[in-house]
């Protein structure tokens, strides 16, 4: 039996000290590489936001859906102020519909009787039981026998009979068509809806994976954005101050020039008219401090913003429209400077904010989910301009 060798094993040659120095360079670079892939393949899933973003662009971020979803808190009070009409109306139709249903059947009724009683007299028994069964009875009118033989009062019954069911046809068709326009109104509103929930779900996840020591940092930077916009309004309220007592020194000006030539000038009022409406309207706004923001709330145990604006001044006998949008056109402009109290401040170049202004640069609103109806300066956002309503 032959047999078998053992491999012989390669000894290695031994390093000089320059192929050393260059093999431990290898495994040192080698072993890094290593521990760089794997730390990078840990920390990859386990990471809950990028390594790269800063607290003050979470903010910024968390700032900008918040604002997005305020716009779609907009639209989605318009689509609902729409659905809600559009099913009045609806509602309206189908009454009127069902109400002249009822008369064609009384028509159709009366009609029946005197189809009848020709019949039993031997008279028009057919054609006026194909008048009553035609799918267009206005073929039948044409015929000039049928309508020689009939009496006044069997005239008078068809006459009703084609009235009702025209004006029934035209009931019905009207009300198909709103209902369509209620639909697609019912899908917008679902639509805004959705779009509304995603950016406050959004906002709210990046607001959670913050730590601690993120969120203390927040806090401090948002504390510091109010402080600036508190001095900011301070100003403000100033300079309101100085330009009203301006005023004040010219129109007293002018009078006495205008009573030293025997004519008496018109003062220019201090106070928005009909300012006891205003004192109520935000009589009613500081009654809703600490209720909670909710979008699309209309009260009486929360609101958005729209819809706090919306309610004090109903309060005062004022009727605003239902969005920011149609809000701004709802009044007199007035500039920032001339601003009284009770008079609507709109913010953002997309006007999707509002607040109800109470003097001295500050303001009552309901700011975002999450917070509640508040005082706050008015200088916290860009304004887009002011409404006095009336």
């Amino acid at each position: 039996m032959a047999s078998h060798r053992k491999p012989r094993s390669r000894i290695p040659a031994p390093l000089t000290g320059h192929s050393r120095r260059t093999a431990v360079g290898f495994t040192t670079a080698a072993l890094a590489s290593v521990t760089l892939l794997s730390q990078s393949a840990n920390a990859a899933p386990t990471d809950p936001k990028p390594a790269a973003q800063s607290i003050e662009q979470v903010k910024e971020k968390v700032d900008t859906l918040y604002h997005q979803a305020e716009t779609a808190t907009q639209r989605y009070n318009a689509a609902k102020e729409r659905t809600d009409q559009q099913r009045a109306k609806v509602d309206k139709l189908l009454d009127s519909v069902a109400q002249r249903t009822e008369k064609l059947n009384e028509a159709r009724r009366m009609l029946g009787n005197y189809a009848a009683a020709q019949y039993r007299d031997g008279g028009m028994a057919r054609s006026a039981a194909t008048l009553l069964f035609s799918n267009d009875p206005q073929d039948v009118f044409d015929q000039s026998h049928l309508m020689d033989r009939m009496t006044g009062r069997q005239k008078q019954a068809v006459d009703d009979f084609q009235k009702q069911r025209v004006k029934a046809a035209k009931e019905r068709g009207k009300a198909s068509e709103s209902l369509a326009s209620l639909t697609a109104s019912q899908k917008q509103l679902k639509v805004q809806k959705k779009t509304v929930q995603d950016k406050l779900t959004e906002a709210r996840r990046l607001l959670a994976n913050l730590t601690a020591k993120e969120k203390a940092r927040l806090a401090a930077i948002e504390k510091k954005k109010a402080e600036e916009a508190r001095r900011k309004a301070a100003e403000l309220a100033e300079k309101q101050r100085q330009e009203a007592a301006a005023r004040k020194k010219q129109q007293e000006q002018e009078q006495q020039n205008a009573g030293g030539s025997g004519s008496t000038a018109p003062a220019t009022p201090s106070a928005p008219a009909g300012s006891s409406k205003a004192a109520q309207a935000i009589a009613f706004a500081k009654a809703q401090l600490g209720k909670p923001y909710v979008w699309g709330a209309t009260g009486p145990s929360s609101f958005d913003c729209s819809g706090l604006t919306q309610a004090a001044w109903k309060s005062a006998g004022i009727s605003l429209p239902r969005t920011t949008w149609d809000q701004v056109k709802a009044g007199t402009r007035v500039s920032t400077s001339q601003l009284q109290p009770g008079d609507l401040v709109f913010f953002y170049d997309d006007i999707s904010h509002v607040g109800l202004y109470i003097g001295d640069g500050m303001m009552i609103h309901a700011p975002k989910p999450g917070d509640v109806v508040k005082k706050a300066p008015i200088t916290e956002m860009p304004i887009y301009g002011s409404v006095r309503p009336s």
